[in-house]
């Protein structure tokens, strides 16, 4: 039992939800308005950083945010896990920015760490809550052995709400 909360906690699972306890939020400036639910029968997953589940009401358009790595504007990347994982916050707020788009209008994200291990997740956690405050956005993290360059070892992709 305690390996399947473990795993619950680590994949953050986007289960159908019980809305018996919706937490209502509106993307500043926005006609989106979000729907955070955390079932009271599940586990609270806010200290990791992640809500089970995001209704998104109000938008027409959605964006699909390709995988956003710890390598700078040049490609270079850095070899710490901690400043791979800024960076692609980083790199996932400049994509937002791009499309007029705040972190409260991000519905999903899922992530992808080269030999996680639990350690890890406090960093994630930290820089998670740091960019999307209460809005946490339904989450999935997927451990790897491999990404796409020598070096990488984080990745973030994401699903966000548009205005019309």
């Amino acid at each position: 039992m305690k390996h399947l909360k473990a795993a619950a906690i680590i994949l953050g699972v986007l289960f159908i939800m019980n809305t018996t306890s919706p937490t209502s939020l509106a993307a500043q400036g926005s006609a989106i308005k979000l729907t955070i639910v955390n079932p009271s029968k599940l586990y609270d997953p806010v200290p990791n950083g992640y809500s089970h589940a995001v209704i998104a009401k109000g938008g027409s358009r959605i964006a699909y945010i390709s995988g956003q790595g710890g390598e700078d504007k040049t490609g270079v990347l850095s070899p710490k896990f901690v400043d791979q994982v800024e960076q692609a916050y980083n790199n996932l707020r400049v994509a937002l920015d791009a499309m007029n788009a705040k972190p409260s209008q991000v519905t999903k994200i899922t992530t992808y760490v080269v030999n996680y291990n639990p350690s890890m997740l406090k960093e994630m956690t930290r820089r998670i809550k740091e960019m999307f405050g209460d809005a946490l956005p339904a989450q999935t993290l997927v451990p790897v052995p491999r990404l796409a360059l020598d070096g990488m070892l984080f990745e973030v992709d994401a699903i966000a709400i548009l205005d019309k």
